[in-house]
């Protein structure tokens, strides 16, 4: 049986990802903020901006979660598989 790969970013990768996301939500944040626009149409679009941050963690989230529980699927199936070969093997 082969050893599960181990997938892990690096440290300058994880780096990038934090940067831009605060980076992003600063830079949007300064944007509307200097819109010429009223403080109510700013306010709406300041609520916008973080249901789409929720949400984008969210999806995220979901969807790790979701290939995790995959992935131990298929390892417990690929388990029980081999489970049964060598209980076949052992009985022949």
């Amino acid at each position: 049986m082969e050893a599960p790969e181990i997938h892990q970013d690096t440290a300058s990768w994880i780096f990038y990802v934090h940067v831009s996301f605060v980076l992003s939500i600063t830079l949007m944040c300064i944007g509307i903020w200097m819109l010429p626009v009223t403080l109510w149409i700013k306010g709406y679009l300041a609520m916008g901006l973080f249901f789409v941050i929720s949400a984008s963690l969210s999806l995220a989230k979901t969807t790790r979660d979701q290939h995790e529980s995959r992935k131990l699927v298929n390892r417990l199936s690929t388990a029980k598989a081999e489970k049964m070969l060598k209980d076949y093997d052992l009985k022949a």
